[in-house]
């Protein structure tokens, strides 16, 4: 069977906060379907500004945040001088200014997440893209916090199904954005039921034939003609788990297959069902198996 055309929606590096001086700060970066993570490290005590206006969303969740003084605007509120802002959360929708400048007391860290309201897994009938959301500065939401962390979970990973898996908690955190700060759109609730046979068929049967390569969600959407969103309710609805613990599920499923030839290394096994390594390999078997990848070959003979 042949499969669908990827569409072309590798992400290029979107602008981001403005720091001056620029080199305070140390950043670590990743890339998902509609969402860019940053976290951001500032390495020195010397005071320091930061900017930034988009057309696109920004949510900051400050890790640790104290100074001696300062201030933090965000266009439509009050400026804010707390001193520890630590475990706060600041939302800057698209279009609006962005503006701070302190004395740091401790080290600034903070996981900015970039969000493209045109590109990121949401319902489409939700029109997130359209909505008008309302900034927020240095308030909590543990909803909100929980799903940031999540994401920057994800940055550096080798393994492909947990970029589909980010591609999913993107999706969520705007959801919960628009639910918390925006208005949704559609006032008409839509029942979704699950993938028709023809489309679990053919979305299986492609997963088995690509275990090894990196599959994206957009692929397996188009594959069965439906939006990103959709495909992932209706995955989750048909086989009972979204569409990245089914795949590692069956690359696993492959790899004990793989582990009964004792000539192959466990390295090598990592490589032929997928895996960047034996680390994220190690950490996936054990945690769908129970078992480290040695002991179970170690049961079979």
């Amino acid at each position: 069977m042949t499969g669908p055309s990827r569409p072309e929606l590798v992400a290029s590096e979107l602008p981001t906060v403005d720091f001056s001086p620029a080199e305070i700060v140390r950043y670590r970066t990743a890339h998902w379907r509609g969402v860019q993570a940053n976290t951001v490290q500032i390495i020195s005590h010397e005071p320091f500004e930061y900017s930034f206006r988009q057309e696109y969303h920004l949510l900051i969740a400050v890790e640790q945040g104290v100074r001696y003084d300062g201030e933090t605007f965000v266009e439509g509120l009050p400026t804010s001088t707390m001193r520890n802002y630590s475990n706060k959360l600041i939302l800057v929708p698209a279009g609006r200014k962005f503006f701070g400048a302190q004395n740091p007391r401790l080290l600034t860290r903070s996981i900015c997440l970039y969000i493209d309201p045109r590109m990121v897994v949401v319902d489409p009938d939700l029109r997130f893209d359209e909505a008008d959301l309302k900034p927020g500065l240095l308030f909590e939401n543990e909803a909100l916090w929980q799903t940031v962390l999540k994401l920057k979970g994800q940055i550096g990973s080798g393994d492909p199904a947990d970029r589909m898996y980010a591609d999913a908690l993107g999706g969520l955190l705007a959801h919960e954005l628009l639910r918390l700060y925006g208005t949704i759109q559609s006032s008409r609730p839509t029942y979704r039921g699950g993938l028709a046979p023809w489309q679990q068929r053919r979305v299986v049967e492609f997963i088995e034939q690509h275990l090894a390569e990196d599959i994206s969600l957009d692929a397996l959407a188009e594959l069965v003609r439906l939006s990103p969103y959709h495909f992932l309710r209706s995955f989750k609805r048909s086989l009972g788990e979204p569409p990245h613990r089914y795949w590692t599920a069956r690359r696993i499923e492959r790899a004990k297959t793989l582990l009964a030839n004792p000539g192959a290394s466990i390295t090598e096994v990592a490589f032929q069902v997928g895996f960047s390594g034996t680390s994220a390999f190690s950490a996936a078997f054990r945690r769908i198996t129970g078992q480290t990848a040695t002991n179970y070959r170690r049961s079979l003979e």
